[in-house]
């Protein structure tokens, strides 16, 4: 099936869950064309961000000929996120990407065995695909502002920001809740403690998760398909020094790295525009055709 980047087609959803090789089942949102579609994408978020902040994008690129999917980790969401819950579970940062992750891509290629599956990661999710264990089922991965987050690569208040957040604020209410209570201090979605003791060790290090693992414990190395890595101005989640030493990490892949910046009477994309509506023209169609024919443009 051919189609055209304006081409608009009837789109259906439906909600369930998946089970893990950790045992625990995952929520998953699926969008798909009513036509037979023409590749897969699974979106995997940034932290502590529900699925449904994915639904309009995944949608767009289903009328497009696309099946997407979009889940909440373990912990989050509608994937056992009750502060009972959070108490009790075992999953740590690296485990959201060599089990989670891993597991939904390995779902979507087995219910779309003859389609090309791309990643599109935002924030952690670019960081958690280095532990994917399931990357070669990957056709192309597009990082959208996924980064370092050493506390040193940022600047201004921001850098202060991180500090304190590596240093103080996660490693002292996470013992007092059980977990780390960021709907509480208005920040983003609970956190199940052992992703917040990891991520913390992980922002304290020049060198970020990868000062806690070796070549055989993670896969950034064995990537060795297409993959397009952006950053935007302004975003003080993930400037662009940050993206650009992740990007560094896949070292075997086909990478381009694209950096925006806005223009005199632009909208800022920053950390989290790119999923909003109105970033459809141009980030949108530029990763659309990024996605189909390799161009980004």
């Amino acid at each position: 099936m051919s189609l055209q980047k304006t081409d608009i087609l009837k789109v259906l959803n439906e909600e369930f869950s998946i089970p893990t090789a950790n045992g625990h089942a995952l929520a998953v949102t699926k969008f798909y064309p009513q036509e037979p579609a023409i590749c897969t994408m699974v979106i995997t978020s940034a932290t502590g961000v529900l699925q449904k902040y994915y639904y309009k994008f995944a949608h767009w690129f289903a009328t497009k000929g696309m099946v997407g999917y979009t889940f909440d980790y373990h912990g989050i969401g509608k994937s056992d996120s009750s502060e009972k819950t959070l108490k009790t579970i075992n999953s740590d940062a690296s485990s959201w990407g060599q089990n989670d992750q891993a597991a939904i891509v390995a779902f979507a290629k087995n219910q779309n065995p003859g389609l090309k599956l791309v990643l599109v990661a935002h924030s952690i999710g670019g960081q958690l695909a280095g532990f994917n264990s399931n990357y070669q089922m990957l056709d192309k991965v597009v990082l959208v502002a996924s980064q370092t987050g050493y506390w040193n690569y940022f600047k201004g208040l921001h850098k202060l920001k991180m500090w304190l957040f590596w240093y103080v604020i996660l490693p002292l209410t996470t013992p007092i809740f059980g977990y780390f209570p960021a709907k509480k201090l208005g920040l983003f979605e609970n956190l199940p403690k052992k992703v917040v003791y990891e991520w913390a060790a992980w922002g304290r290090k020049p060198n970020y998760l990868m000062h806690f693992y070796d070549e055989n414990s993670y896969v950034f190395d064995k990537f060795k398909i297409p993959i397009l890595a952006l950053s935007f101005s302004k975003d003080s989640f993930a400037p662009k020094e940050a993206v650009d030493w992740l990007a560094t990490q896949y070292n075997s892949a086909d990478i381009k790295r694209v950096h925006h910046e806005a223009g005199l009477g632009e909208k800022h994309v920053k950390h989290f525009g790119f999923f909003k509506s109105w970033a459809e023209e141009p980030y949108w169609k530029r990763c659309l055709n990024y996605i189909l024919n390799g161009n980004y443009e």
